[in-house]
């Protein structure tokens, strides 16, 4: 009788459905007679999908398996290092948003006061603008839903306001002098998100520019201000990078190869699995000869490091105020079909000089950020006598300076935390929001009267808090049930007066009339300014 050929190849269909049985076995069927876990002592990675199985099907009480996960690998990577992070798909998005360097939604800079969203600013070349929504509008309904006086946070506003570009909302406001409500239906847009805060002329020759962020568009953002800066007849430059997280470090490459010659290292990469990468200055530079001073404080971290230490080991500038955060650490970002995320450690920076300026992290996430609270309570921020440094780890610039490895970038110059006229007083009205809330109420009944000072410099030389304005803001601080108390109010006094028209200037001439009021405050810039001279 002659049997079929498929019959050949049956030991291998057997065979197949063998391998196939073992591995549904190996997924499914955890658990041996004895009621012990089964595991594979040659694959040890399959011990976290076996435990989560395991849990999935005989625990108790009903889970949710995506929760379980997510929480699994978060603790994971928070074993690693403090900066290896897992990310969940609403995170990624909210978290890019600032690097990336824009968003979509209508347009607008607010702020929620007396229970009220109140319109700062309408962003220059956003949807708002575009529909005539104006500084000191108040949104009262989103879509015909009410969101005044019912204890509205920044988070849903952000919910109701952003959105896909192309996508419309109704927007009602209520603008001063008019009577009812003015209705806008706003088309979403993508809003620029700028990671230079403000760029001025100081004095006739020193410019200044702050950068929060290293994002994509940071580069060019830089670049528009320091062409600015030279057209008004700059020759020496000021950079603030305080309270500058980080960010691209590309991005902060770029920035370095600005001030100095072709051929000089910028900062260079090394990892297990990485070899060493190294970052040159290239032939571009606007601006490698000029007097050069560089701001820093502990909120300084990663890409803002890598830009001081550059500039610092090539002996390029002065660094001045509070040693850095302590981040050398080079994450990189794998993106899961989920849209969620992980940033993993693959590598460690190292500034020109060979220094690594990561802290230790040795004992865990949660003394590793406490560290920085360890600054203040030692004295740190006001001595730099108190600045533990490790004098194992020093390095030697090609000038014969001594730098320091192994926590931050110490400052050439360093300049205390300014702790004189400071009061409980200050502390209250500043952090309740009652200073902010006045300052723009103040801002939006004078703004016709605001408008006439024209420039920033005609406010800040011809404005001042009278005495009759400080009362107000004294009456309106205890209607929010922060009690007047005179000894601190007179000790406070500059100190308010200088914060309180430094926010209406905000409200009037955005960040630029802030920062060039405050800086009659700063002793940092104070302190950059006069070495300069």
């Amino acid at each position: 009788m002659n049997r079929p050929k498929f019959y050949i190849y049956l030991p291998i269909v057997f065979a197949l459905v063998l391998i196939l049985g073992i591995f549904i076995g190996s997924k499914f069927n955890l658990k041996n007679s004895n009621g012990s876990i089964s595991l594979d002592s040659d694959n040890q990675y399959s011990k976290i999908d076996q435990i989560l199985r395991y849990v999935q099907d005989e625990y108790v009480d009903t889970i949710q398996t995506k929760e379980l996960v997510d929480k699994t690998i978060i603790s994971l990577l928070a074993n690693l290092d403090p900066h290896s992070s897992y990310i969940t798909a609403e995170e990624l998005i909210a978290s890019n948003e600032p690097l990336q360097g824009n968003f979509e939604g209508i347009g607008v800079e607010f702020n929620i006061v007396d229970d009220t969203i109140r319109v700062i600013s309408a962003i220059a070349g956003g949807p708002s603008e575009a529909v005539g929504v104006q500084a000191g509008d108040k949104i009262i309904k989103v879509d015909g839903k009410v969101v005044a006086g019912i204890k509205i946070t920044n988070k849903q506003v952000m919910e109701n306001l952003k959105g896909k570009g192309g996508t419309k909302v109704k927007v009602s406001m209520m603008r001063r002098g008019k009577r009812g409500l003015l209705d806008f239906s706003i088309t979403r847009g993508t809003i620029p998100i700028y990671s230079i805060d403000v760029s001025y002329m100081l004095n006739p020759k020193t410019g200044y520019i702050k950068i929060s962020r290293f994002g994509a568009t940071t580069y060019d953002e830089y670049m528009q201000a320091f062409e600015k800066l030279q057209t008004l007849g700059m020759q020496q430059l000021i950079v603030d990078l305080r309270g500058n997280g980080g960010g691209f470090l590309n991005t902060a490459v770029d920035i370095a190869d600005e001030f100095l010659s072709s051929g000089k290292e910028i900062v260079y990469t090394i990892g297990k699995a990485r070899p060493r990468k190294d970052y040159k200055a290239t032939q571009k530079g606007e601006f490698e000869n000029g007097k050069l001073i560089v701001l820093i404080d502990d909120g300084s971290a990663s890409a803002s490091e890598i830009l001081a230490g550059a500039l610092q080991d090539n002996d390029r500038a002065t660094i001045i105020g509070r040693r850095s955060f302590g981040k050398g650490l080079v994450q990189e970002q794998s993106e899961f079909s989920d849209s969620s995320a992980i940033r993993l450690t693959i590598a460690r920076y190292y500034t020109p000089t060979g220094r690594c300026i990561q802290k230790p992290y040795e004992d865990g996430v949660e003394a590793y950020y406490e560290e920085e609270n360890n600054r203040y309570a030692n004295g740190e921020l006001e001595s730099a006598d108190s600045i533990k440094v490790n004098d194992s780890i020093k390095f030697t610039t090609p000038a014969g300076k001594i730098v320091y490895g192994g926590g931050g970038i110490v400052p050439d110059v360093f300049v205390g935390l300014d702790t004189t006229g400071r009061s409980l007083y200050v502390t209250e009205i500043v952090f309740s929001g009652v200073l902010n809330d006045f300052a723009f109420q103040y801002s939006d009944k004078q703004r016709n009267k605001l408008k006439e000072y024209k420039t920033v410099e005609n406010f800040n030389k011809s404005f001042s808090i009278t005495p009759e304005i400080l009362n107000e803001l004294i009456v309106y601080a205890e209607k929010n049930k922060i009690k007047r108390n005179q000894k601190e109010i007179e000790k406070s006094e500059a100190i308010i007066k200088t914060q309180l028209k430094a926010l209406i200037a905000r409200n009037i001439f955005n960040g630029e009339g802030y920062y060039q009021v405050i800086q009659t405050q700063d002793n940092v810039l104070k302190k950059a300014i006069e070495l300069m001279k």
